[in-house]
């Protein structure tokens, strides 16, 4: 039938306009990850909820081309020349599609510009209920104000300081001394306490600070319960899109600020001469040996991951485990690594797995022991502290609190913890089967690749950063 039969005004129908991919609201794209230490670079781009992720060369390309006005083939001429290889409209559609999308970069047609299902952090030693303490305007003045503590010749200063300091009280006067005598005061130990809690905010305040001086802009500080004790964090995530030595500088920004209160409290002591100030030197001390543990992320988990060029520490340590037993190949989480950060990060993983994995078998076999102790203990300490109140001594009632609040954390910590660690459990249980059955009753779809894909590389995985201490 002729009406079956194209016709020359078929041949000159217009072909359907391209699609015009649009990114997602607030998304940064950082550029390339400085002192990487993959073989290959890598790009950073944070989405509006704060997640960083990470991109080949080709993804950034294609992400920093779309601006909400350039269809696909316009972005596929201009990738093409900023990439060296021809990139198609298809290509690039794909790209948007199936790897950006996914990932939280660009927005779905027709949405609010949102991500949609977009992958978040799901870190098990993570920090839970979170709350800002100071917003980022506030955290931004108190940083550019402190930002000159950490010109060269003053960090030179504080630190040759603080060496004639602990050269005196640990050599000389002795460190120990000071810390009897307040064990047997409580009003003394309530200033004690009260001076730990300033050098905590204060800590926070050299990430900040060390950050504006580096060139980022620090984010909110806030508190949460981490692991098993409340926390306080500062969001410094924008330090992933300057160099190193800023990142090394936010890092150890704390621990600094932790000194120059140190050389306060000496301060607070040659004026008045109460033993209270160098309890707190003391306490401090033992703050900033904790902070430089690189077990957990706390600073010294964050300075590891820097100097080895890694921005996820944790997220290697699978990938590791797997790529050493016999016969199996190296993961390409693993070989993407450079030879330097590579045994950076085994030697780590070989340190760091035992080691959690003997605490928490200790603390799982004595645990019933422990629950049963720490009940008791908490019970005689509120009942001290009532008796405390009801005797008008209200500051060894206010040591009590503050002692049942620290024998509560713990249970508190790790009932959540324990609760989250079964609730990850059923996930893997009863979400993977139901994928893979999902995945054998999907039918197949072809789509055409990308230059980079069609060259035999595996995708780079979703890995989603955040920094707090």
């Amino acid at each position: 039938m002729a009406g079956d039969q194209p016709t020359a005004a078929d041949d000159h129908r217009p072909a359907p306009p391209l699609p015009v991919p649009r990114l997602t609201t607030g998304l940064l794209l950082y550029g390339e990850y400085q002192g990487g230490g993959f073989t290959e670079p890598r790009y950073l781009a944070r989405r509006g909820d704060g997640q960083v992720v990470q991109l080949t060369l080709l993804l950034h390309l294609v992400a920093g081309s779309i601006d909400g006005v350039r269809d696909t083939g316009a972005i596929a001429h201009r990738v093409s020349a900023r990439y060296g290889r021809e990139v198609s409209a298809d290509n690039v559609d794909h790209l948007v599609e199936r790897k950006l999308r996914p990932m939280g970069i660009t927005a779905p047609p027709g949405g609010d510009g949102h991500p949609v299902d977009a992958p978040r952090s799901d870190l098990l030693l993570a920090l839970a209920g979170r709350r800002v303490l100071l917003r980022e305007r506030q955290v931004d003045r108190i940083a550019r104000s402190l930002a000159w503590l950490h010109r060269p010749w003053v960090v030179a200063a504080v630190l040759t300081a603080a060496l004639a300091l602990d050269v005196w009280l640990f050599a000389f006067h002795g460190a120990m001394g000071p810390v009897l005598q307040v064990l047997d005061q409580p009003v003394l130990l309530l200033a004690v306490f009260g001076l730990t809690v300033a050098s905590l905010l204060f800590h926070e305040f050299g990430h900040a600070s060390a950050c504006h001086y580096g060139g980022a802009r620090p984010g909110p500080i806030g508190c949460g319960l981490y692991v098993l004790w409340p926390s306080l964090y500062t969001d410094v995530t924008d330090v992933y899109r300057i160099g190193r030595a800023g990142r090394l500088r936010t890092d150890l920004g704390g621990v600094y600020f932790n000194v120059v209160f140190i050389l306060g409290l000496a301060g607070g002591y040659t004026l008045t001469g109460r033993p209270l100030f160098l309890a707190a030197v003391l306490v401090a001390h033992v703050e900033i040996v904790e902070q430089l543990m690189p077990v957990v992320r706390l600073d010294g988990y964050f300075i590891l991951g820097d100097l080895a060029g890694v921005p996820d520490l944790f997220g290697k340590i699978r990938p590791t485990l797997l790529s050493m037993l016999p016969g199996r190949p190296v993961r390409p989480e693993v070989a993407d690594l450079k030879r330097s950060a590579r045994a950076m990060v085994t030697g780590w993983v070989l340190t760091m797995v035992p080691l959690l994995a003997g605490e928490l078998g200790y603390v799982l076999w004595h645990l019933p022991r422990i629950l049963t102790t720490a009940v008791r203990s908490l019970s005689a300490q509120a009942a001290e502290a009532l008796t405390a109140f009801s005797d008008g001594e209200f500051a060894a009632g206010a040591v009590g609190v503050i002692g049942t609040f620290t024998l509560l954390c713990p249970l508190v910590g790790g009932g959540y913890l324990a609760a989250r660690t079964a609730a990850r459990l059923l996930r893997r249980i009863l979400v993977r089967p139901a994928s893979r059955r999902r995945a054998h009753a999907a039918p197949h779809r072809s789509k055409p690749t990308a230059p980079h894909a069609s060259a035999g590389q595996r995708p780079e995985p979703v890995r989603t950063i955040r920094r707090s201490s």
